[in-house]
């Protein structure tokens, strides 16, 4: 599996990538959010668009795409619409959604797009196709917030996200015990091992599922999502302490490593 090169960060190779949300529902508050991500550890911004209070006035979301491109640098800026069904924070018509992202696409200011996968194969297709003609990667993405699927149905989600030709596949499903982390967990590394040829990303949510947001090396999943100020969703961790927790583990597995290559030697 070859990784996804987005302004010099590797996603799907080495430690996850952490991504921060920025989610502000005014101007002011997202810029300054723009700016406390900026010098945090994350690898990744996320502007979350359904926060914001001027979402649907086309002209401001240009102007504001470019002053957060110019805050951010070099850091990749991912934009995400989620939607009310998803967890987001509003509701968009088709129509609203695709002109939403389309705008995003012809900003130029951005690097990653999120497209849901419920939006349908027709409307998922056309903005992938659209986003790769700008050299805009794609995360497809499923989100349930009430429940975690059975091991198959996961598995299923993130192979027709691979199967749309998505960039990059996402899954967050919400555990209502401990059994549905290991699912969840069971279901990425099933899907890594088998399945898949691109970076896929998977989280279980709430105080149950933050282990999956640590052990993306294990299992595969190829970024973790933390926070610098008001979480995206629940069980987000704070950006430095994450990157901390990232870092030990990653020193603990090479370290395993190494030694059995010198025992095997």
């Amino acid at each position: 599996m070859k990784p996804v090169v987005i302004r010099n960060v590797r996603i799907g190779e080495g430690i996850p990538k952490i991504c921060v949300p920025i989610t502000g529902t005014k101007k002011e508050e997202i810029l300054c959010e723009a700016e406390t991500v900026c010098h945090s550890p994350a690898d990744i911004a996320e502007w979350r668009a359904d926060w914001y209070e001027d979402v649907f006035e086309g002209v401001r979301i240009d102007e504001l795409l470019k002053e957060i491109r110019g805050i951010l640098g070099d850091m990749p800026l991912l934009f995400t619409f989620r939607t009310l069904k998803e967890g987001g924070k509003r509701e968009a018509g088709l129509n609203e959604y695709m002109k939403l992202n389309r705008s995003a696409l012809l900003s130029g200011c951005v690097d990653l797009i999120d497209v849901e996968l419920f939006t349908g194969d027709e409307a998922v297709t056309e903005l992938i196709c659209e986003a790769h003609r700008r050299n805009v990667r794609v995360i497809v993405s499923s989100h349930d917030f009430k429940k975690t699927p059975r091991k198959e149905e996961l598995i299923r989600r993130l192979c027709k996200m691979q199967e749309l030709k998505g960039d990059i596949c996402k899954l967050a499903v919400m555990p209502e015990n401990k059994k549905d982390v290991l699912t969840l967990l069971a279901a990425t590394e099933e899907m890594m091992r088998e399945h898949a040829d691109r970076p896929v990303i998977t989280m279980s949510m709430a105080a149950d599922g933050v282990l999956s947001r640590l052990c993306g090396e294990l299992t595969g999943s190829a970024v973790t999502f933390g926070q610098t100020g008001r979480a995206s969703a629940p069980g987000q961790i704070e950006a430095g302490k994450l990157r901390a927790v990232l870092d030990i583990l990653h020193e603990g597995m090479n370290s395993y490593m190494d030694s059995q290559m010198r025992t095997d030697n």
